[in-house]
């Protein structure tokens, strides 16, 4: 058997993958689509061919041109992406690390030194396999020498074979006649002029009919058709210029040592961490069992005796830190001394005991531990979830494999379930120290031994309690919505004049903006767009629009909540949702199964769901608000003397931006001066643009950029406030809340508009939102502590947003009111005060 050789097209293969796959990126914000689809190609193609040696060749700029004399000639090659820019010095550093021979020389370009490299080696009796995405390359197919080209097509990428009687096949010239073709059609993106008027079909039909440009100029007056013979006539010289572009050059000056280009192992220790780095999971299987565990011996023991097993508890008790892990029906493991054990059996009094003493326990998704056992204190654990979602709060969906690949080099596969658990606790072990040390580095620390794991109990407390839920009265409402919806699909399809599919975006674009003729359809491959910012453009014109629109908020609201809610009614009649801490960039809550955290509250129908949730006999609901917690903490943040004093001064915020921003006289704001005033105040908190508040208050974008333009010399050091935020998020990559929460920015770096705009609001949005996270934290804690600690029959159930909702025993009311006062309005000393709205009531309802 013949040695193979395998050449690569560097820039041409990493061009496909960035264009053909959606955009990744990595913990650091690193764009990483092209380089993963140029490996997984590689490897495919590598798997296929099962090459001895392999190249990789790449332009040293994006392209270069073959001769000094046709700079005059520069196409319309669009410039390349910035995201794509800045992959392709790491695809080379990861071909290094990989040991892969890389060839790039000034003065030519990747497909002529593939075109010198596949004439060398076939020469010396090689066959050799050429990678590209570039159908130029498809002159340098022989009989030897085959060509492999990518192609995508609804989503399934293939990889075509040439030899050269394929190109024959396919396009019906020679590989030789092809640069010809090529020649007369031109490539504007490949900087080839071309002839005028001459296209691929045409050019085809003169190659195959003449051999050549210079044949088919010898025969000008015989050739067909008329108009193209009168282009070549005139632009011969064109053409014959484009013939030594579209050339590839097979005689290159450049060193190339084939010993070097011997494949080895390429799966090395190098590569494994750049893998690791750039979080290419899908890959990792391809890194030899040895390479995986990166020398980490898991020392692993099982046991089963008892009295071993509590000599082991009873020495964990004595160690500084344990590594912890526990499944249920799987056993608990431990990792200290460079040991782990797996105990088999029943040991929670053990376990509790442990977590009671002076031992630092790490973990992970303590809080799901903790379901299992009593946890009085969190001042000896470490969750390392929480801990590396603090360190990147971008990703969301962290697991102990992610941290054991993350911190320590270790790539951990599925295995069977008690080795599982004896690496999830040696991984919690050994990965402690490290993400202590990168929270203290960055200041990160404090908020995480000081705020997060007190949350976890926190939140632990309030999922065990649950909230009570009327299932009778949720039957009702369903009810109830339904009849409304069935009202409004009779008056819809009454407007309409016929009856159709109103969840159809499909049916209801060709009724909206066929039928009825309604104006501003946008039409997609799919239909016209009947997206919600579309329609509402179109509601205050158009009744049946504005139908619609309740259509679908009363569908939303019976299938989520009237429907929904029932499925997590558990046997007590009690919610118990799940509490996130992981999930959101900005540090705040989110909830699940089911969210509670996006019942509607801008219609009455949607309010009325709160009624549902009703406080047990003998008891009530205290609901406490904070009261423009956002606007307040804008005014800390951003220093500004005018909104700080008007907070001091227990003034109507509102009506002072109406009085300022509209030029009246305070007393004289009108009741929709002071709404539109509050539209401001809140928009700037979102970064909001002159015309996304044109938009929301249905003015102009001129008086949307005055009403800017006068609320930032009302306030002036909100404008200074907000562009540092912008500056600083630049140059650092994030942004920080008060309490020193990161937030990183990558979208500043990119190079689409809409992404750095995008990018611009986060960074001004993110420290005052995250901010207003820390504090509900630091209040929940305050406030679920505060009443365990007076052993209160009374429980913190859920918190929304900027509300918490006590489940409080009627006895206890004014006790559960000052304790809400004195830790949500008092938790930190900021230079405004912050005041919570408190109202009481039988169900969320009333209380809210």
């Amino acid at each position: 058997m013949k040695d193979k050789i395998l050449l690569v097209d560097g820039h041409s293969i990493l061009n496909r993958a960035f264009y053909g796959l959606p955009d990744l990126t990595n913990a650091e914000g690193l764009h990483t689509n092209a380089i993963y689809g140029f490996l997984t190609m590689l490897f495919k193609v590598m798997d296929e061919e099962k090459p001895d040696y392999l190249t990789v060749a790449f332009d040293v700029s994006a392209k270069t041109f073959r001769h000094e004399m046709f700079k005059e000639y520069k196409g319309t090659r669009k410039p390349m992406a910035d995201e794509l820019r800045e992959q392709v010095p790491i695809m080379k550093e990861v071909l290094t690390a990989m040991g892969i021979t890389i060839i790039e020389k000034e003065g030519l370009e990747a497909d002529d030194i593939l075109g010198t490299l596949s004439v060398k080696c076939e020469s010396q009796d090689f066959d050799v396999v050429i990678l590209s995405g570039d159908r130029d390359l498809l002159q340098l197919a022989t009989k030897r020498v085959k060509i492999r080209i990518p192609k995508t097509s609804k989503g399934k990428t293939e990889v075509y074979t040439y030899y050269d009687e394929d190109v024959v096949a396919q396009y019906h010239v020679t590989p030789d006649e092809f640069i010809d073709v090529k020649a007369l059609m031109g490539d504007s993106s490949d900087n080839i002029p071309g002839v005028p008027s001459i296209g691929e079909k045409t050019a085809t039909k003169i190659i195959v009919e003449y051999k050549s440009i210079e044949n088919a100029y010898a025969h000008i007056e015989e050739l067909k058709p008329p108009r193209a013979a009168n282009a070549l006539k005139e632009h011969y010289d064109l053409a014959t210029l484009s013939k030594e572009l579209a050339t590839i050059e097979k005689n290159g000056d450049f060193p190339f040592e084939l010993s070097e280009a011997k494949l080895e192992n390429i799966f090395t220790k190098e590569a494994y961490e750049w893998f690791q780095k750039l979080e290419f999971k899908n890959l990792f299987s391809k890194f030899e069992e040895e390479d995986k565990e990166n020398s980490h011996d898991i020392n692993l023991k099982v046991v089963e005796d008892k009295k071993k097993a509590l000599e082991i508890f009873d020495a964990a008790k004595k160690v500084p830190l344990v590594g912890f892990a526990l499944k249920e029906n799987y056993g608990i493991s431990l990792c200290y001394n460079e040991q782990t054990y797996v105990i088999l059996g029943d040991y929670k009094d053990e376990v509790e005991k442990l977590f009671s003493s002076p031992t630092q326990i790490g973990a992970f998704q303590i809080k799901d531990i903790s379901k299992e056992l009593v946890i009085h204190t969190s001042s000896n654990l470490f969750d390392g979830i929480i801990a590396a979602y603090l360190m990147n709060p971008l990703k969301n969906d962290y697991t102990y494999k992610d941290v054991a690949r993350e911190q320590l080099n270790l790539m951990l596969d599925e295995m069977e379930p008690q080795k599982d658990l004896g690496y999830e606790a040696y991984t919690a072990f050994h990965s402690q120290p490290i993400l202590e040390a990168n929270l203290k580095q960055s200041n990160m620390y404090e908020l995480f031994t000081n705020l997060e794991m007190p949350l976890v109990l926190t939140l632990d407390r309030m999922e065990k309690a649950g909230v009570m839920v009327d299932a009778k009265e949720l039957e009702e409402y369903g009810n109830e919505l339904q009849k409304s919806i069935s009202l409004l699909e009779t008056d819809i399809y009454k407007e309409a004049g016929e009856e159709f599919n109103i969840n159809s975006p499909k049916q209801l674009g060709v009724v909206l903006f066929e039928n009825l003729g309604l104006p501003h359809g946008k039409k997609t491959k799919t239909g016209y767009s009947t997206a919600a910012d579309v329609l509402e453009k179109l509601a205050k014109e158009f009744p049946i629009v504005d139908k619609i629109l309740e259509y679908r908020q009363l569908t939303k609201l019976k299938s989520t909540y009237a429907d929904g809610l029932a499925h997590f009614i558990g046997t007590d009649g009690r919610i118990h949702g799940k509490f996130h801490q992981t999930i959101t960039a900005t540090g705040r809550l989110s909830s699940t199964e089911p969210n509670l955290q996006n019942i509607p509250i801008r219609m009455e129908l949607g309010r009325r769901i709160r009624k549902v949730f009703k406080a047990k006999e003998d008891y009530v609901f205290v609901d406490a608000d904070y009261s423009q917690i956002e606007l307040r903490i804008l005014a800390v943040l951003s220093k500004d003397e005018n909104l700080i004093k008007a907070y001091q001064d227990q003034s109507d915020i509102h009506r002072i931006t109406a009085s300022n921003v509209f030029n009246v006289p305070f007393d004289e704001v009108t009741p929709l001066q002071r709404r539109n005033a509050k539209a401001v105040n809140f928009g700037i908190v979102y970064g909001i643009s002159s015309f996304g508040l044109s938009q929301d208050l249905s003015i102009t974008r001129k008086e949307a950029e005055t009403y800017i333009e006068n609320y930032f010399k009302t306030y002036p050091g909100i404008k200074k406030f907000l562009d540092t935020q912008v500056e600083q998020a630049k140059e650092n990559g994030y942004v920080t809340t008060l309490y020193h929460r990161r937030r990183p920015v990558p979208e500043l770096s990119s190079s689409n508009y809409m992404q750095r705009s995008f990018g611009e609001r986060v960074a001004m949005n993110a420290p005052i939102q995250g901010t207003a996270a820390d504090i509900m934290k630091m209040a929940m804690n305050q406030v679920s502590d505060e009443l365990e600690k007076q052993n209160l029959k009374s429980k913190l159930v859920l918190q929304v947003h900027d509300e918490l909702l006590i489940e409080t025993h009627k006895d206890e009311v004014q006790k559960v009111k000052e304790i809400l006062v004195n830790h949500m309005e008092k938790v930190v000393d900021l230079s405004v005060p912050l005041e919570i709205d408190i109202h009481v009531g039988e169900n969320w309802y009333e209380a809210k």
